[in-house]
This record gives structure tokens, C-alpha cells and sequence, in this order.
């Protein structure tokens, strides 16, 4: 059987290295990796660490492009990788424009499409925006389902998938903080060198979502100050996206203040033994609701909705909104109330047990056979 992997941003590549680990040491497959480069400097540390080398890079990433550019590129570049190629199966991850762009490409030439990572939503199309549909999208596109939780596959289910493509088995990104997290772990970044990170309760943030833009990141800002000043031992971590509008939004409302640091992106390693030494995490992102369960660390989201309810039912996540008054709430109730920490920080990660990649290997090889 030969697979065609293709992801193009740091996230993507997280989530299906171990995949494409456990495609590269299998006998029984040729296992073939195409980036788009969608991102390129975070795409390339990841490739580094996981020691992972592309077999082609369509390198599209351009400064300030349109999702559509991105779309139009991808589908581009993919035709004579395809032809090439000639895959029994292309395998794509998540909700990026790469992922929609290179299964409508497989589609266009009639490949077999397996999607990692499927069935989540929030069911508002703009929010994420433009991942949810990117997500719908692909769900119509795919052939095999690789769901992580129960609660994906009946989102599936309801959109009138068939039962027998959709399969359970937990989320890759466990399989790569296996790869990745350490104790001891030393931070070559000076500025997280000198975080006393035994006295201190460090929280980690990342907000860069394109829905979060303008007021709301600056609510969300504001209420980091506001906890700063509230608690004298609470650190603040925030490794800054590179997007103008984010970066400028950071600049003005956070440089300078006492015990925040803000610092250059992360590559995934030292961002993810971060996490793993941090008090709790506020973010606006997807994995991270993922991740820090793993590591017992409660996450407060600050979006006003999210593609993964079974964290919140899980009692590991809490949705915290956007407004500044109620972040610093869920907050201070963390940094005060025991009882509550605990019940984030010990209760059973939703997401897996780290054999996820195993598990869409077996499955893989049980279907090659499919008409």
C-alpha cells in the first residue's frame, strides 16, 4: 500500500510525525511525505526534531497571502505529486487550508482520503474561522474517519457517515508529547532560563485566532494584567505569534508589565516541557485543550465556543470566553481555590493513551483493500 502523508504547518506536523514514524517503519507500506510549507520556519523545526525529511516541499508560503492563494497552491502543487506518485491513500490532518486544499486535490483524482483528526465542531462556520469548514469540508471528502473521541465520531455519525468508516483512536498529539517531554528539562531561551519555575506559578498563554482579533485580544490582555497584579507569585509566559496584528496588539498592552514575559515562538519541544512545568494554561487554541490535559494541567480557553466539548465534559478545560472581568474570574478561582485546580489537574485526559498512530496503521493495512 502506498500513502501519500501531506500537513503544511507547525501544528499539523506535530500531530502526524509519530504517524508518519509509524507509516516509515512499516514493511508493508511506502509511505510518502509531501509539506506544503504553508508554514515555513515552525514547519522546519518540526521536521528537525522528529527527524523527519519531506519527500516533496511545494515551499508555498509567501508573505501576506490570501487563504485563497493558499487553496489555489496547494491544489496546484499537488497535481504532479499525485500523478507521480499514484497513492493508494492521501492522509490529511485537522482543519488547516492545506488540509481542505490537498484532499479536494485527492479528490480531483479520484485518491482515497484519510482524515486524521476528524469530526470536530462547533457547528458556527466562522468560528474557528477558517478551520470549521475547512474541517466540514474535508469530512465530505474523506473515505476513512480517524476520530479521537467518542463524541467525534457521533458528530460523524449524525452527518450521515458510515458507521464502518469511522474509528475511534484517540489524538496523535499524545503520541508526540511522548516523544518530546523530558524531566529535567533545561530552556536554551534566556528569558525562560531565568523563570524560577519552583516558586513561581507560571501561567502559559497563547491567543492568536483570527476571531479574536482587535477588542477581544485586548480584553484577553487586559486580564492577564489584571492577574499580575492581583497575585505577586503568578509568572506570565506568552511566546507572541508572529502575525503583525497580534504582535502589535501584545506590544501595547502587555510590554513592560512586571512578570510578563513576552518572548519569541517556541519550537515544540521547549513550548511543550513549558507547558509541562506551568501552574495552568490560557489559550485560544485547539491543540493545547489537548495537550495539557496530557500533562495535568488545567486550560482555560479564551473563545466563546469550542470544537472540543469533551474536554469541558471532562472537567480538564473551561471555556472562559473573551470578556475581562470573567477570564480574570476563572483565573483567580484557579490561583485560590485548591478544590477547583484539582479537579482540572486530575481529572482523565479525553484524548487518549498515545497509541493513536498504531491505531490508524492497523486500520489502514485492514482497509487497503477497499473497492
Amino acid at each position: 500500500m502506498k500513502t501519500l502523508t501531506v500537513f503544511g504547518t507547525r501544528p499539523e506536523a506535530i500531530k502526524m510525525a509519530p504517524l508518519v514514524h509509524k507509516l516509515n517503519s512499516d514493511s508493508d507500506i511506502d509511505s510518502v511525505l509531501c509539506i506544503t510549507a504553508q508554514h515555513r520556519e515552525m514547519l522546519d523545526q518540526v521536521l528537525d526534531l522528529f527527524k523527519l525529511r519531506a519527500d516533496y516541499d511545494l515551499d508555498i508560503m509567501k508573505a501576506n497571502q490570501t487563504i485563497g492563494q493558499i487553496t489555489a497552491g496547494v491544489v496546484r502543487g499537488l497535481e504532479g505529486v499525485i500523478e507521480k506518485e499514484d497513492p493508494d491513500i492521501v492522509l490529511v490532518h485537522g482543519d488547516t487550508t492545506t488540509t481542505f486544499a490537498a484532499a479536494l486535490a485527492a479528490f480531483y483524482h479520484q485518491k482515497k482520503i484519510g482524515h486524521v483528526e476528524a469530526g470536530l465542531r462547533t457547528g458556527n462556520k466562522y468560528s474557528p474561522y477558517p478551520e470549521e469548514m475547512n474541517r466540514a469540508m474535508v469530512g465530505r471528502l474523506a473515505d476513512l474517519h480517524f476520530a479521537p473521541t467518542k463524541s467525534n465520531e457521533l458528530n460523524l455519525l449524525r452527518e450521515g457517515v458510515l458507521p464502518e468508516n469511522v474509528f475511534v483512536t484517540g489524538n496523535t498529539v499524545i503520541d508526540a508529547l511522548k516523544w518530546v517531554v523530558a524531566e529535567p528539562y533545561e530552556f536554551d531561551d534566556e528569558a525562560l532560563a531565568n523563570v524560577d519555575f519552583g516558586r513561581k506559578r507560571v501561567i502559559t498563554v497563547t491567543c492568536h485566532r483570527r476571531e479574536n482579533l482587535g477588542e477581544n485580544m485586548e480584553n484577553i490582555f487586559s486580564a492577564l494584567k489584571d492577574i499580575t497584579s492581583a497575585f505577586e507569585d503568578v509568572e506570565i509566559v506568552y511566546p507572541v505569534h508572529l502575525n503583525p496584528k497580534v504582535k502589535e496588539t501584545a506590544d501595547r498592552v502587555l510590554r513592560g508589565v512586571d512578570r510578563v514575559h513576552l518572548i519569541a515562538p517556541l519550537a515544540y519541544q521547549p513550548f511543550a516541557n513549558l507547558m509541562a512545568k506551568s501552574h495552568f494554561i490560557i489559550t485560544d487554541s485547539g491543540g493545547m485543550q489537548e495537550e495539557a490535559p496530557a500533562l495535568g494541567k488545567p486550560v482555560l480557553v479564551v473563545r466563546k465556543e469550542t470544537e472540543r466539548p469533551e474536554a469541558i465534559e471532562a472537567g480538564t478545560v473551561k471555556l472562559a470566553g473573551t470578556n475581562r472581568e470573567g477570564i480574570y474570574r476563572m483565573a483567580e478561582a484557579l490561583l485560590t481555590d485548591g478544590n477547583e485546580y484539582n479537579s482540572m489537574a486530575k481529572a482523565v485526559n479525553p484524548y487518549g493513551d498515545g497509541l493513536a498512530s498504531e491505531r490508524i496503521v492497523d486500520i489502514l493495512k485492514k482497509k487497503s483493500q477497499l473497492p
